[in-house]
């Protein structure tokens, strides 16, 4: 009911929406539109009740709260439940654990800080309390396990998308898995998946964004930013987070109409930061690779099954994601 209640005060705007149309509305007494709306005061939302006027959402507080999310999404959104944590180790891990349960595609774990978030290839990803934005989404696609590496690059494209309509910022895709704005990380995304030979029991993304930091350690400084940074102003992580995922949504369906990227490829490739631009391919981990581990190549973006073309001498090469890294010739981008 909070979400409901939430969502006809946001779309009144200024104005006052009265008790008793609420409780026709939603179809519940007068009595259970007190109580929710006092237990929304209490976590923080700020709303005017006058007498012989009703109620006016003044302010939203800066915490993420699963009512409010959903409140802002469509109802042919792909996310259909929220879990909320003020901490958790891990969204993925929690994810896992609900899809192993049975929890249904649709459901998206969120959480204020994480403890032990994880980013690409085992490394571990800092996720400071309050400021970012750290999900995971439970899917399960009717595609062989093989399609499955499109989704994150779908996940890729719904957060540029969504940055870009909330906060007016242009960001860029830098293949696979990476949002970048300014030639700087402002996001990394990590699906993990369970699955058989031919069929997936589940795929999870997570998506971890540098939504409101203030500042980074000195060593980093020179790779990551985050939106705060960027535009000077504080993002509504939660508005961001439901925009996310209605871009997604209508990705993710695009894909599942055809089993690849071929409806999305375009798009894709024009928000891809190193299109057309000399890329170096690092084969195994960067710090350890020598020269022998490194080619150097022209990116013409990717092809309908995800993979990034690279012209080399030796021809145009098709980059499976998770085999290498691919990275700008002075630098990250």
């Amino acid at each position: 009911m909070k979400k409901k209640i939430l969502r006809v005060l946001r779309e009144a705007g200024d104005h006052f929406v009265s008790g008793q149309s609420l409780c026709e509305s939603l179809g519940v007494s007068r009595q259970a539109v007190w109580k929710n709306i006092s237990q929304l005061k209490e976590a923080g939302y700020e709303i005017q009740s006058v007498s012989n006027k009703g109620y006016r959402l003044i302010q939203t507080p800066d915490r993420l709260y699963g009512p409010d999310i959903e409140s802002r999404l469509s109802s042919g959104c792909c996310c259909k439940k929220i879990e909320c944590h003020e901490q958790i180790d891990s969204t993925n891990t929690r994810a896992k654990q609900l899809a192993e349960s049975g929890e249904p595609e649709g459901t998206l774990v969120v959480a204020e800080e994480q403890t032990a978030g994880k980013g690409r290839r085992g490394r571990r990803w800092s996720s400071e309390n309050s400021v970012g934005i750290w999900m995971s989404l439970i899917l399960r696609p009717p595609v062989k396990p093989v399609q499955a590496s499109c989704i994150t690059l779908i996940a890729a494209l719904a957060v540029a998308k969504g940055i870009q309509n909330v906060c007016q910022i242009e960001s860029y895709i830098k293949w696979p898995n990476d949002i970048v704005v300014n030639g700087k990380k402002i996001c990394g995304i990590l699906t993990e998946m369970s699955s058989e030979l031919d069929y997936i029991h589940y795929a999870v993304v997570g998506i971890g964004i540098n939504a409101n930091t203030r500042q980074f350690p000195e060593e980093i400084q020179d790779k990551a930013t985050s939106l705060y940074l960027e535009s000077g102003k504080t993002v509504d992580r939660q508005g961001l987070i439901a925009a996310i995922m209605e871009a997604f949504t209508t990705c993710y369906q695009k894909y599942l109409q055809t089993g690849d990227l071929s409806l999305l490829q375009e798009e894709y490739n024009a928000m891809l930061v190193n299109r057309d631009r000399e890329v170096r391919i690092l084969y195994g981990m960067e710090e350890e690779a020598d020269q022998s581990q490194i080619e150097q190549g022209i990116a013409h973006g990717i092809d309908e099954n995800g993979a990034l073309l690279v012209e080399t001498g030796q021809g145009v090469k098709s980059i499976v994601s998770g085999e290498v890294s691919v990275r700008g010739i002075y630098g990250y981008v």
